[in-house]
């Protein structure tokens, strides 16, 4: 069952991100954890900011490889502290990893760290290759074979 097909009837080929959209949606990866958002920004740029409490900028990873966008944290280990006793560890901090997908033309622009969250930029950028063009008519007749149509 295709969920988001309503949003997405008006398109056919030009953009795939609804793919990539819906793949996101129906994964399970971590069984949730950590949480995310994906943003689309009116002018067509998009971000995937993850909570990501209790970890510190270098037990996190992020890599591009082709159309793949992957997430990693691996918290360090720490020494026993025999003068700490936890009574309540309500903050998750165990390894993950998170995989997008990325549609064709999506590119990481630049990831920042604040206030507990991860915000990784996107952009779409279609080359002038892809992008849609005017194709001019020839010929003075109303056919294809470039007659009058008499």
């Amino acid at each position: 069952m295709n969920t988001l097909a309503p949003l997405f009837r008006h398109s056919v080929g030009f953009d795939r991100f609804d793919d990539w959209l819906e793949s996101v949606l129906r994964a399970d990866q971590s069984n949730g954890y950590p949480p995310y958002d994906i943003i689309r920004e009116q002018d067509g740029t998009y971000r995937v900011v993850m909570a990501v409490a209790g970890f510190g900028r270098d037990e996190l990873d992020i890599t591009v490889q082709e159309n793949l966008l992957r997430i990693t944290g691996k918290p360090r280990e720490s020494a026993p502290d025999d003068t700490r006793t936890w009574l309540h560890r309500g903050i998750a901090r165990r390894a993950f990893e998170r995989s997008f997908r990325l549609a064709d033309h999506v590119q990481v622009e630049g990831a920042r760290f604040e206030d507990g969250l991860l915000v990784v930029a996107l952009t779409r950028v279609v080359p002038e290759s892809a992008k849609p063009r005017q194709v001019p008519i020839q010929g003075a007749g109303n056919t294809v074979d470039g007659g009058g149509g008499e």
